[in-house]
Formats: C-alpha cells, structure tokens, sequence
C-alpha cells in the first residue's frame, strides 16, 4: 500500500504565506492563518508544499488504507483559497448561507477572496470543523 505523499514538513509557514506572490491572496492567506490559530489553538505546520495545516488526526479505512492529515488547514491555490473542514458541510448549511460568496465539495470551502465573505462566519465554520474533528477523531 502506498503512503500519502503529504506529509508534514520543516518549511516554515510564515515564509510560504510571505512568497505568495498576489497581493491579495498573500494579504488574504495572513488573515487565514490567523483565524486558524483562535480557531484551534494550534501553530502553524507546512504539509507537503502548499498546505498549511493545525493539528493533526489519524484515519483508517474499512479498506485498511490509512494515514495522518491537519485537522484543520487551508492552502493558497491559484484559483482561490482551499480551507479544509475534514467532516464536510452537512452540518453547516446555516453557516455557509450566511457566509457570502463560495463554493464547496466534500470537504473543501473555496474562496476567491476573503472580501467577498462574512469573516465571522468563516472562523466559526473553521471553529467547528475543527471542534467537531475533534469529538470524532483521537486528534493532536
């Protein structure tokens, strides 16, 4: 079985967020980083090279496969930001009406910018992905 080519890292986070090279986006991801660390508790940690993630959980599948991933975490793409809230959004349709402009999948909020969001939305949607991870998974 192959393992997760994401893994943790020793680049340092802050020196990511300062090379992004748009200035909106650098601005933006500042921001994120921020609202990650109220929301968990927890520093900053570079998983592979473009996520930045808080915390850490471990998974197993019925398959067997299994791996370790930040219980909370976002990446700086070029399309937009990713912000990762590992259970989904099910449980937060509320939240994500009263967010503003985004779009999702399974696990991942995609924003274009962060003005075109309700800022304390999105830190309570992160507060609670990853307070809920918490109550599902043995997390660090």
């Amino acid at each position: 079985m192959s393992s997760l080519k994401t893994q943790p890292t020793e680049q340092d986070p802050y020196a990511f967020i300062d090379l992004i090279e748009h200035p909106i986006k650098r601005e933006n991801s500042k921001v994120l980083m921020e609202i990650h660390k109220r929301a968990t508790g927890k520093e900053p940690v570079m998983w592979g090279d473009s996520i930045v993630g808080f915390g850490q959980y471990h998974y197993k599948y019925r398959s067997g496969h299994e791996g370790d991933w930040p219980t909370a975490g976002f990446s700086p793409r070029k399309q937009n930001l990713t912000i990762y809230i590992m259970l989904g959004f099910d449980r937060y349709a509320p939240l994500l009406k009263q967010l503003g402009k985004h779009k999702h999948s399974k696990s991942c909020l995609y924003i274009i910018k962060l003005a075109d969001v309700n800022i304390d939305i999105l830190e309570a949607i992160i507060k609670q992905g990853y307070e809920d991870m918490q109550s599902v998974y043995d997390c660090q």
